[in-house]
């Protein structure tokens, strides 16, 4: 007997059952973590665009502080950096480097 004959119009339905079924409860176990991925997406968003645009609404940038204390350990990072994009020195005005 080969397979085709077992592949029946009941089989086939039984198949598309077990299938639906499996994935409804796929659905079920996921629905609560996709929440939460979706909570932490937006609490990311919301802080970058506050970052982006706290001058224009009257807020203080803290970022600008916090990333003076990093300048000496991203100093040779940044060079580094500009080198692989294939630009010989600083592409920042008043940030030397080289």
């Amino acid at each position: 007997m080969n397979r085709t004959d077992h592949d029946t119009p009941s089989s086939a339905g039984w198949r598309t059952r077990i299938k639906r079924l499996i994935e409804g409860y796929d659905a079920v176990l996921s629905l609560q973590h996709r929440r939460e991925i979706a909570r932490e997406l937006q609490d990311e968003e919301d802080l970058f665009m506050l970052l982006c645009f706290c001058d224009m609404m009257g807020i203080p940038n803290p970022v600008g502080d916090m990333t003076l204390e990093l300048y000496p350990y991203m100093l040779e990072r940044f060079h580094e950096w500009h080198k692989r994009q294939g630009i010989p020195r600083s592409p920042l005005d008043g940030f030397r480097c080289c």
